[in-house]
């Protein structure tokens, strides 16, 4: 490490100070240490730091004023809070205001290494610029509308923290691709970034999967395995569908967050992890652990920055921009000449409401493509849905697929609403499934169930 990297110590406690500027030191840093905010500020003033780490409470004010401070007029400066055990709360507020992390008292050295690592590498020049995103997935991040120029706004800030994002967006807006941009651009580039649909794992099998398992720890076992977060460790762990992890399954989750440490199912010791967690789902997370459905807990610790993705409606600007870089995208894979949408095509597309947003486009052009005569696509070639889109407006009520639907205007006599019900659910999932290209994980998130509520209902209206 280079001995021109340095560091500012902000604490009010000799013994804590004398502790980091020891470690630190080590490192290769050189140290400046502060007692209080005046001493800080003035240190400041004069010097540029590679990182600093300040205490929460200080004779003269409180810490975050100097989060603050740093991350307005020094925002090169990466700053951590120094925050008493198991304060988690006044660690949230840290990084909301600009901290990237925080370390807790008594300080772990070898957890204060790694931070002192991640937060050298936030301002590594030197550092490979991250590779594109791959070109299926370019388009969705694509638009000049103030929508996605203020996601990509976000986006740049939050990839210098290293505090956990929930990524709240309807299905298709591409949330899997904003937690990818933000591991591409942030200090863990160059680590691993491991997604993982949580609707997708069974629930006996969702701690070996995320912790990993030792050789015989259960029939089957035949072998040790490596779990998801030492999969991602140095890098990013992005939860996908985060809404449908079980309860027990979110206590394990939360103690591996706040312990930065798993157990494999058959260990008796636990292994340290250093990952990033983002999140993501389509549902309101907020009602689910006010309804009892999710803990608030582990809600509170993974929504520490939400981030919400728009959908497609409300940038139907970028619709021109979005159609001819997809339409560019599906004439290379078919060696073919792009075909170009017409004004009418353009304004039909504006007119629907997109409820599966850019996922849905994307379908909806290569159809188009495939129908379509000659090198232009009109807006009859688009075959868009009838009575079921958004109008580009407001949401239309769809009839969902939980028993107690309310369902308007029907007359169940001689038996006819179960029939009608089942009707609804045939068509409902067979458009998710033509939708997401018969990606059954995908259609179920679609849908807003989960993967095994979609294989029941598939085998009971036959459609396995």
């Amino acid at each position: 490490m280079s001995e021109n990297r340095s560091a500012l110590i902000v604490d009010d406690e000799r013994d804590i100070r004398e502790l980091l500027t020891l470690t630190l030191g080590r490192m290769g840093l050189r140290i400046d240490t502060a007692a209080n905010l005046g001493e800080a500020r003035e240190h400041l003033s004069r010097n540029t730091y590679d990182l600093c780490f300040t205490d929460m409470n200080l004779p003269d004010g409180n810490g975050i004023e100097l989060v603050g401070d740093i991350s307005r007029l020094y925002p090169r400066t990466p700053v951590a809070m120094i925050t008493a055990f198991g304060n988690v709360e006044l660690a949230v507020e840290a990084l909301k205001a600009g901290a990237f992390d925080f370390v807790s008292k008594p300080v772990d050295i070898s957890v204060l290494r790694g931070l002192v690592k991640h937060a050298l590498e936030l301002n590594n020049s030197e550092r490979a610029a991250p590779a594109p995103p791959p070109p299926e997935q370019a388009s969705r991040l694509l638009g000049n509308s103030a929508p996605m120029g203020q996601l990509r706004d976000t986006i740049a800030k939050v990839a210098r923290s290293q505090a956990p994002v929930y990524i709240l967006g309807e299905s298709g807006v591409g949330k899997e691709l904003v937690a990818r941009t933000i591991h591409e651009q942030g200090a863990r580039a160059a680590g691993p970034f491991v997604p993982v649909n949580c609707g997708a794992i069974p629930a006996e099998l969702m701690e070996s999967e995320f912790f990993g398992h030792k050789k015989g720890s259960f029939t089957g076992a035949h072998a040790d395995k490596t779990g998801l977060f030492q999969a991602a460790n140095g890098g990013t762990l992005f939860l996908d569908e985060v809404a449908e992890l079980p309860l027990p399954m979110q206590v394990k989750l939360l103690r591996a967050i706040q312990e930065k440490a798993v157990r494999p199912v058959g260990a008796s010791t636990e292994i340290p992890v250093d990952v990033r967690i983002l999140s993501a789902t389509h549902k309101d997370l907020g009602d689910l652990a006010n309804d009892g459905r999710f803990r608030h807990d582990l809600y509170y610790r993974i929504n520490v920055i939400e981030l919400r993705v728009p959908p497609l409606r409300e940038r139907t600007g970028d619709l021109p921009q979005l159609t001819s870089a997809i339409l560019a995208r599906l004439a290379g894979t078919h060696g073919r000449s792009a075909p170009q949408p017409t004004a009418g095509a353009i304004d039909a597309l504006a007119a629907y409401g997109f409820p599966g947003n850019v996922r849905e486009l994307e379908n909806i052009l290569e159809r188009a493509m495939a129908m379509a005569d000659g090198d232009r696509i009109d807006a009859a070639d688009l075959h868009l849905p009838q009575g079921n889109g958004y109008g580009g407006r407001a949401p239309v009520e769809v009839p969902a697929l939980a028993d107690e639907a309310p369902l308007s205007g029907i007359d169940p006599g001689a038996g006819a609403l179960p029939s009608y019900i089942e009707q609804l659910e045939r068509a409902a999932i067979q458009k998710a499934l033509e939708d997401n290209r018969w990606n059954k994980t995908k259609a179920a998130a679609q849908l807003g169930i989960t993967f095994r509520a979609l294989r029941y209902k598939l085998k009971k209206l036959g459609m396995e």
